[in-house]
């Protein structure tokens, strides 16, 4: 869906390639953050349509980025889709009752984890409405 912003939170370089090269092609604009500090800063001066986050960051986890992100007025409204190879096998209902619109186990299937991103696309407002209105 072309035109739309992700973010990638993650630090691992190759997944982040891979992701970036993957969803750029499909016309999307991709930022990177490494750590879950600048994963929630990111988000919350880009305002990007979906956040694609990692469990297993520096700077905090991910489930805490998750946290705030959810908490603030600001980008509470981002969807966030978490991809993961913990194996954790409670984490996906986790990150679920914590807010996440979806979980992927890495490796990640890249043509279901886009077609799961269009249907959030779809279902969410586009571009910066994230945000409650100034009223």
């Amino acid at each position: 869906m072309p035109g739309f912003k992700i973010l990638i939170a993650d630090d691992d370089p190759l997944m982040t390639s891979i992701l970036s090269s993957t969803l750029s092609t499909r016309g999307y604009t991709v930022t990177i953050a490494r750590d879950a500090m600048q994963a929630v800063m990111f988000a919350v001066q880009q305002q990007p349509d979906v956040v694609l986050l990692d469990i297993n960051m520096p700077a905090g986890t991910g489930l805490g980025a998750l946290k705030r992100l959810k908490a603030s007025a600001r980008t509470s409204g981002i969807p966030v889709v978490v991809l993961s190879g913990s194996t954790d096998l409670t984490l996906p209902a986790t990150v679920r009752s914590e807010g996440a619109k979806a979980f992927f186990k890495k490796p990640v299937d890249l043509e279901v984890l886009c077609v799961r991103l269009d249907e959030i696309l779809q279902a969410e407002p586009k571009n910066g409405s994230h945000t409650p209105s100034a009223s």
